[in-house]
């Protein structure tokens, strides 16, 4: 199953808003070439809540045929509507994915038993493994523990993306769920204490504008490596907080922008990094030897 490093991939767009099809080709290319481990598509950072279903499915469409099984790529499919996410998790199901990512229902705050049926549903009606996503600080409700424990009994359900920045939860799921369960981290500045304490990786957003360093910290930390992997870590560090000083992904795209990576494109109702913002992202890509 997945380890290391996997990126939550931006969505490129023209400036007009129209998904770059032939740009996302590209990136999906850097990316293995730099020794990314994985691709989530059409996540959070790849702007899913904005993208059609028809235009979502072609998106993990064009990202996976273009993958050919060189690298993973995991869909994200997850919506605030049970019905909605069966729907489409199962329109991309003929796809080459390995698997899906999906999110805590946003808006509607269902409760833990909520939450418990809404997983399991999805992952009964669908035959690719299912990575949980807690995101509390986006979707208001909290996948607690104890849950993700009755979820992890599922077939299908192997991990979770787990995006609190709670390096507790890592001891707290691990002891609930035993040692087969996998746990990502979703939250790039504590990522390298979160696989110290027994994680299989993170599903990053600095890996979009530094896939190699931080596949490299991702391996050194896997492998027991503390003091390497604390050294990568702390040439990333600016980066990881400051592609947060707006709303994921505004820095990210306008930081791959800069770099020549991609478009001006991003949908409202997102817009583009602020003019106080860039000197500070700016900044950190110099810091992390991006030119």
């Amino acid at each position: 199953m997945f380890r290391g490093s996997l990126v939550a991939l931006v969505t490129p767009m023209t400036p007009d808003g129209a998904v770059d099809f032939a740009c996302l080709e590209r990136l999906v290319d850097w990316h293995v070439g730099e020794g990314t481990d994985a691709l989530v598509i059409a996540g959070t950072t790849g702007e899913s809540p904005t993208l059609g279903r028809d235009e979502h499915i072609e998106v993990v469409r064009v990202a996976a045929a273009r993958a050919a099984g060189r690298i993973p790529v995991i869909a994200g499919t997850g919506s605030n509507s049970t019905a909605q996410t069966i729907d489409l998790s199962r329109a991309v199901a003929r796809l080459p994915i390995a698997g899906y990512l999906v999110v805590v229902p946003y808006y509607n705050k269902p409760t833990q038993e909520g939450l418990y049926r809404h997983f399991w549903a999805v992952a009964d009606a669908v035959e690719q493994p299912v990575m949980l996503y807690n995101v509390p600080g986006r979707t208001v409700a909290d996948l607690q523990p104890e849950t993700v424990a009755r979820l992890a009994r599922h077939p299908r359900i192997f991990g979770i993306k787990e995006a609190t920045g709670e390096l507790d939860r890592v001891a707290s799921i691990r002891r609930l769920c035993g040692t087969e369960f996998r746990l990502y981290s979703g939250d790039d500045a504590s990522a390298r204490e979160f696989i110290n304490l027994g994680g299989h990786g993170v599903v990053s957003v600095t890996a979009n504008v530094v896939p190699a360093a931080m596949a490299q910290m991702c391996r050194a930390a896997l492998a027991g490596n503390a003091d390497e992997a604390a050294r990568l870590d702390a040439t990333l560090a600016d980066l990881h907080r400051d592609l947060f000083l707006e709303a994921n992904p505004i820095p990210v795209k306008w930081a791959l922008e800069r770099m020549g990576r991609i478009p001006a494109g991003i949908r409202l109702p997102l817009t583009p990094l602020s003019a106080a913002a860039r000197p500070r992202v700016e900044a950190a890509l110099h810091r992390a030897g991006v030119r």
